[in-house]
């Protein structure tokens, strides 16, 4: 994940001074254990200043307003405690080259400062720290002890202390270009490794953009440039420098990443914060998105192997079970020709009342033909007893497995993240299964989502009608629950786990049989089955499906269905090329 580096910090700094200095500080919000925002109003706009300190994405920047929820962060509790109505009077670097801002606090427009919120940007080392007007510490994002640190540490009480400053040569306009090309060839390398071994202040993306603006490769070699090609690297290095000098920057979107330096000609304008919201917002999203994946599945993995086995136990219980009448059936037979018994007799064969077949039934040598009936009787009886138990602990292991199962089917439908609805479905999924008490976080917090947030895929038929395919068992319940008409058609692969499927219809619309078979493929695409050539797929009206008392979520009962064969395979390839499925509205 690309870094905010100084440079991308002083635009944002001259960004913030040009249009938000002043402005009143109306809330702030904690949205994370390493981000806040604050709610920042001008004469004429209202924003949301985001500052995080997390350690691969410590940044701030204007971007949405946080989600409604409750905030029980106690380091927000303390900003907001001291800078609630305050007016934002500067933002300013604290020390040249050094990456931290110090946003200043006072009563009024005008006024001088009574706090400071100092922003450090320093990687793993980031923090927001909040210190008053006689430059003593109030609290801070992240409390460093003397035993973590002996160089700078930071506590309560403590005056603030500048990071150490930095001990390589920064950049200087000043400086001639024989001067700087002899600095930078003084340890031949690659160009890259060059520039930032000889100056401070520099990032591996800007150094980069340096280099692609002169028109030279980042590993070419110093011995293999021409005089002209040190002119135009020393050129797009003056200008960065007048640009910093200046708050003249040209931010844009780079090969992996973004740039300050996008100066070709009909480069697109875009907005630095929105340009660093946007960057930020994927990564996150997508480092997070990987990190909920793998906690489902390697939980859903262990749970399943465990009532697996526990249904593999109940089955063969049941079976057992089943030799229950073979055992009194025996008893009466024992009971029936009991005089027939002889002392020291092992076996009576006898003639089976049902068939007319000759039976034959081991006696113990130490018990009579009644007593040897006593213990099959007592045997039928333990036997019927342990299949009254068991049936009904398989039939509820039996339910968690096939509602367990629909999740990981979900589960498996989000292979990648391509957009936010991917993340907080998976999200979803993960407060579910906590709800349901199969996994714990502490993280962990309920949120309130409306229907209007269902994030559902949206697809058209090959007629143009409109297609809801539920992303986990939250969204397949607001299907039927809240979405569904009686005119639309509820879709679902037979006994098989896999996503609700909604086909839209207006009043008097009748779906076309090619509208039917192809959403019909598309819940069998989105099922456990989806490698098979052809699927069974029920289809019957919204009003034909309900929900039992208690049911696990994404569990429903339906009648008056219609089955027709899905072919998965025919979807799969229409998403392999030019597909029609259409992203959910932002």
């Amino acid at each position: 994940m690309q870094p905010v580096d100084f440079t991308t910090l002083m635009a944002l700094c001259h960004s913030l001074q040009a249009d938000w200095v002043p402005s009143r500080c109306e809330t702030v919000v904690q949205l994370d254990t390493t981000t806040v925002a604050l709610a920042l109003r001008t004469l004429d706009r209202r924003g949301w200043l985001t500052i995080s300190w997390h350690p691969q994405a410590a940044r701030l920047h204007l971007g949405e307003a946080p989600p409604k929820g409750q905030d029980t962060f106690t380091f927000s509790q303390q900003l907001k405690h001291q800078l609630n109505q305050g007016v934002l009077v500067a933002i300013a670097p604290v020390a040249p080259w050094e990456r931290v801002l110090d946003l200043q606090f006072g009563p009024r427009p005008g006024d001088p400062p009574q706090w400071h919120l100092y922003v450090e940007i320093m990687g793993k080392y980031s923090n927001v720290i909040l210190a008053n007007a006689q430059n003593q510490i109030v609290t801070a994002a992240h409390q460093v002890s003397d035993q973590q640190s002996r160089v700078r540490p930071i506590q309560t009480g403590d005056p603030y202390v500048l990071p150490p400053a930095m001990m390589a040569t920064l950049p200087s306009r000043s400086e001639p270009q024989d001067a700087w090309q002899e600095r930078v060839t003084l340890v031949p390398s690659t160009l890259k490794k060059m520039l930032m071994q000889s100056y401070g202040g520099l990032s591996s993306s800007l150094v980069r953009s340096l280099l692609i603006a002169a028109r030279l490769a980042p590993d070419q070699a110093a011995d293999t440039l021409t005089q002209a090609d040190w002119n135009r690297l020393f050129e797009a290095w003056q200008r960065w420098l007048i640009g910093l000098e200046q708050g003249e920057f040209s931010p844009g979107w780079a090969e992996g990443g973004y740039t300050l330096l996008a100066w070709e000609e009909g480069a697109p304008e875009v907005d630095i914060h929105v340009l660093l919201n946007q960057y930020y917002g994927r990564e996150l999203n997508l480092q997070q998105f990987d990190r909920v994946k793998n906690q489902l599945q390697q939980r859903l993995k262990g749970v399943l192997a465990k009532l697996r086995q526990k249904a593999s136990t109940f089955g063969q219980r049941l079976d057992q079970s089943a030799q229950a009448d073979q055992y009194r059936q025996q008893a009466d037979l024992l009971m029936a020709y009991s005089h027939q018994w002889r002392p020291g007799l092992t076996a009576l064969t006898v003639v089976d009342f049902d068939s007319g077949e000759p039976v034959t039934i081991p006696i113990a040598p130490d018990k009579t033909a009644i007593q040897q009936a006593q213990r099959l009787y007592k045997q039928h009886q333990k036997l019927k007893r342990a299949k009254d138990a068991v049936a009904p602990l398989l039939a509820a292991v039996q339910g968690e497995l096939a509602y367990l199962e629909q999740v990981e089917a979900a589960l498996g439908h989000l292979p990648n993240y391509d957009e936010p609805a991917d993340l907080d479905a998976l999200i979803d999924m993960r407060n579910e299964l906590i709800q349901q008490g199969y996994m714990t976080a502490s993280d962990y917090r309920p949120t309130d989502r409306n229907a209007s947030d269902e994030g559902f895929r949206r697809l058209r038929t090959p007629d143009g009608k409109p297609v809801l395919v539920g992303r986990n068992n939250r969204q397949n319940d607001l299907l039927i629950s809240t979405v569904a008409t009686d005119y639309d058609l509820w879709f679902h692969t037979q006994e098989i786990p896999g996503s609700h499927v909604l086909l839209r219809l207006e009043a008097g619309q009748a779906p076309s049989d090619r509208d039917l078979q192809y959403v019909a493929d598309l819940a069998a695409y989105f099922s456990r089955a989806r490698l098979a050539d052809q699927v069974p797929v029920i289809y019957t009206q919204p009003r034909h499906v309900y929900k039992p008392k208690g049911a696990l979520p994404g569990m429903v009962i339906y009648k008056h269905e219609t089955v027709i064969w899905g072919q998965p395979r025919r979807i799969e390839r229409q998403v392999e090329a030019p597909q029609p499925l259409e992203p959910a509205p932002a």
